[in-house]
């Protein structure tokens, strides 16, 4: 795909998304891709436990950490139409985007359908002026109405997740691996029944405004043993970059001099300010080497 044409397909996703507060992209991936990526978290699908608690599921399975469990996960948290999708949905409200969480889910059979919920509400922010978040749904098997598919409420988003009940039916997101589900953190969705005799497996990607506390601990999920082998912009994307104005810093410089092979035992501060702090800052030095 040509720049100009991933252009226009982020231009014209991300339009949807905003519109409809969902977009299914049918062939995001080649499904070989997506069948080794399950095949890696083969294994951990079988050790993990089943959850406890209502939201979570008693018989349905999740795990995280995604990006040290198969090299192929990194072609999915860094795809590039959907990075686009998301930078253009969230960069009204922030300066970069972060990782929110990769998680692998196993929805089994007999699994009740999941609490309708919005994503976003794992913050105390206002509701319905700004966008938190964007989900990106990946399904490792095929995902139907019967097995567990996600359920999304159209339209459910923005200043309509202040209504009281949502003003149309939901959905049933019936893909095939390959395909993903883009959906923002306002809009109402949940798993669905398992009504079948087989696993629904599938992992979901999240991305929030960079300011946000994420739902994953990016730090304790990849440590800087584990981030330094990291590409730098796959380093960056789960947390070793800072956050202007000087959020998220290591000694006051960009954490991502945590990945460096020599770490100096002290670092002096330096300034990451936005373009406007940085005119606000110019001209207050000037007005100070002026009156001195």
């Amino acid at each position: 795909m040509t720049m100009i044409d991933l252009s226009r397909e982020i231009t014209r996703h991300a339009a949807d998304l905003i519109a409809q507060g969902y977009c299914i992209l049918p062939d995001a991936l080649p499904p070989a891709i997506v069948a080794a990526l399950d095949a890696d978290l083969a294994g951990d699908f079988a050790r993990t436990p089943f959850g406890q608690g209502g939201f979570y599921g008693t018989m349905t399975k999740r795990f995280g950490r995604l990006l040290i469990r198969s090299p192929h996960a990194a072609a999915v948290v860094q795809h590039r139409l959907i990075l686009g999708i998301v930078e253009a949905v969230l960069s009204p409200w922030c300066d970069r985007i972060q990782l929110n969480t990769t998680q692998a889910i196993a929805v089994h059979s007999g699994a009740p359908a999941q609490l309708p919920h919005r994503d976003q509400d794992m913050w105390r922010g206002p509701v319905g002026k700004i966008e938190y978040l964007v989900n990106v749904m990946w399904p490792l098997t095929p995902f139907t109405s019967d097995n567990g598919a996600t359920i999304v409420w159209p339209r459910s988003h923005g200043a309509r997740a202040l209504e009281a009940e949502p003003g149309e039916s939901p959905l049933a997101a019936e893909m095939a691996p390959g395909a993903a589900l883009v959906f923002l953190g306002s809009t109402l969705h949940g798993a669905g029944a398992n009504r079948t005799g087989v696993v629904r497996r599938g992992l979901v990607v999240g991305y929030a405004l960079g300011w946000l506390k994420p739902y994953e601990n990016q730090w304790l999920a990849y440590p800087p043993d584990v981030a330094r082998h990291f590409a730098p912009e796959l380093a960056a994307l789960v947390g070793y970059r800072q956050h202007r104005p000087n959020l998220g810093n290591f000694e006051g410089q960009c954490p991502s001099v945590l990945l460096r092979d020599d770490v100096p035992d002290h670092l002096a501060a330096i300034d990451a300010l936005r373009p406007d702090q940085e005119d606000l800052m110019a001209v207050y030095l000037e007005a100070q080497r002026q009156a001195s």
